[in-house]
């Protein structure tokens, strides 16, 4: 009898030599599988090196000489430490309280009339049997057009007199003419309406792509219980649709928060300011303000939309966490 407990395994393993090689080629099969994994991890990450670089100099570098930036007063040539006077310079602008209105009137707006159009265009397409890709076709045709001749479109339409294309239509109903763009009170609500038309049609696509994901059997249901399309939208298609409708606010909440190509071709920020967006007033510290531009400021309200945007998503995310799952 072997003096310790172990002595029988290391006789049974004497005995049997095929155990022996049965346990150092399993020490043999996992030192390989080890080493093929450190080396496939290796591959992964030098075929990632090159796109990492490439990502780091077009995008964080930016961020970076963005900082940098608003802390000099500069034209691009010749720089001279600031410090935060470019922040006290925007805060203490009359215009920056003005912009701040009016891009949040715009993206109010635009939440109350945009939001939900896109949602319902989707219901009423996907409840249409015949002719569903033609009418997704006519949904995405704005987002084919380029943005510029779009607007310069829709500024004819918004011809002030008689006989312009809108103010004719409103004509047959005993309406108008109205100053679309040349009044404080109708000229937000016009850029609304166009900045509409043009973002809808993604919007649709995606809403269409999640209502064919929804279940069958759950209209089936509700059929049978007798729901109206009212009702089936209410307590089928919008809670499976939540997640998607949360994503899409937040993106438009983002998107309607930069806006700058309507006002800007449209009006130039007025008439009197009365569209002059966060955009749009960077633009013009940039590039109409002096020679060569003040583009401390410029970047220096930049960076205070971009972290106003940054901390209103990571709140957003934080509060919508558990109305995307229940």
């Amino acid at each position: 009898m072997h003096p310790d407990g172990g002595g029988n395994d290391i006789q049974a393993l004497t005995d049997h030599p095929a155990a022996l090689e049965t346990g150092a080629s399993r020490t043999r099969t996992g030192r390989r599988s080890r080493a093929e994994g450190i080396g496939d991890g290796l591959a992964a990450f030098l075929f990632l090196v090159p796109m990492l670089v490439i990502f780091g100099i077009f995008s964080w570098m930016p961020i970076a000489q963005a900082f940098v930036m608003s802390l000099q007063e500069t034209n691009l040539i010749t720089s001279t430490f600031v410090g935060l006077d470019n922040f006290a310079q925007v805060l203490g602008d009359p215009l920056f309280g003005t912009a701040i209105r009016n891009t949040a009137y715009f993206a109010l707006l635009a939440l109350v009339i945009g939001y939900p159009i896109p949602l319902l265009l989707a219901v009423v397409m996907s409840e249409v049997r015949r002719s569903r890709g033609l009418l997704s076709a006519l949904a995405y045709l704005p987002v084919v057009i380029p943005p510029v001749v779009a607007v310069l479109l829709w500024k004819v339409f918004y011809d002030p007199r008689p006989n312009g294309v809108f103010n004719s239509i409103l004509g047959w109903i005993g309406i108008g003419p109205l100053p679309w763009l040349q009044t404080a009170g109708t000229v937000m609500p016009s850029l609304v309406l166009e900045a509409t038309w043009a973002a809808a049609g993604g919007t649709v696509i995606i809403y269409l792509a999640a209502l064919h994901a929804v279940p069958a059997e759950l209209y089936d249901a509700a059929d049978v219980d007798g729901a109206s399309i009212w009702q089936k939208v209410r307590h089928v298609t919008i809670p499976q649709l939540r997640g998607v409708m949360l994503i899409t606010l937040i993106l438009q909440i983002i998107g309607t928060s930069q806006i700058f190509l309507e006002p800007f071709l449209f009006t130039g920020g007025g008439p009197a300011n009365a569209s002059m967006t966060v955009l749009l007033l960077i633009y013009k510290y940039a590039f109409q303000n002096s020679i060569g531009g003040d583009y401390g400021a410029a970047t220096a309200l930049s960076l205070m939309l971009a972290a106003f945007l940054a901390v209103l998503s990571a709140v957003y995310f934080r509060v919508t966490r558990s109305w995307s799952t229940t």
